[in-house]
């Protein structure tokens, strides 16, 4: 037997004022995404903004559905329309946050295992890696690339 250990390196930072000018203008508008959620079963609105290559600003916040798992998160909405209005344009940053009863969440929420794949391929597809930036109350964690958050993925080449 050989043990295979698997790392990742996270950044936390005590309040997103310590985040570069970019960064904290995801962030505010990811904030803003989040309002605009369609959440009336969880009352948890999610919100993303993802920051393209070319400097473009895409958001996009969760869509829940009375019929489960008809919904969609916040990260892939914002990812897809991305991907579907500028198809050749890589993703450099995503910034996540979330709110539960009109309140920022007090500690950071991660991408769900469907979100970090879609993240993953998108990073494959452009060869970028996809800073993520996970917001709360508390303090904020920034995670150098979508391939931290899920080290053992499968990708185009396991199909081969």
């Amino acid at each position: 037997m050989r043990l295979l250990q698997v790392t990742t390196q996270i950044k936390r930072y005590k309040n997103w004022d310590e985040l570069p000018a970019d960064e904290t203008y995801l962030l505010k508008k990811a904030r803003q995404a989040a309002q605009k959620s369609y959440s009336p079963y969880s009352n948890f609105k999610v919100g993303a903004a993802v920051l393209l290559q070319n400097g473009e600003v895409i958001t996009g916040n969760n869509q829940e559905n009375a019929a489960y798992p008809s919904g969609l998160c916040a990260e892939r909405t914002a990812i897809f329309w991305a991907n579907s209005q500028y198809p050749d344009v890589a993703i450099t940053k995503l910034v996540i946050t979330a709110f539960k009863n009109g309140e920022t969440v007090p500690n950071p929420v991660a991408p769900c295992g469907s979100c970090r794949q879609v993240m993953i391929e998108t990073e494959t597809r452009f060869n970028t890696p996809i800073k993520t930036i996970l917001d709360s109350s508390n303090e904020v964690w920034v995670i150098e690339k979508a391939g931290d958050l899920l080290p053992i993925f499968f990708n185009g080449k396991d199909l081969e």
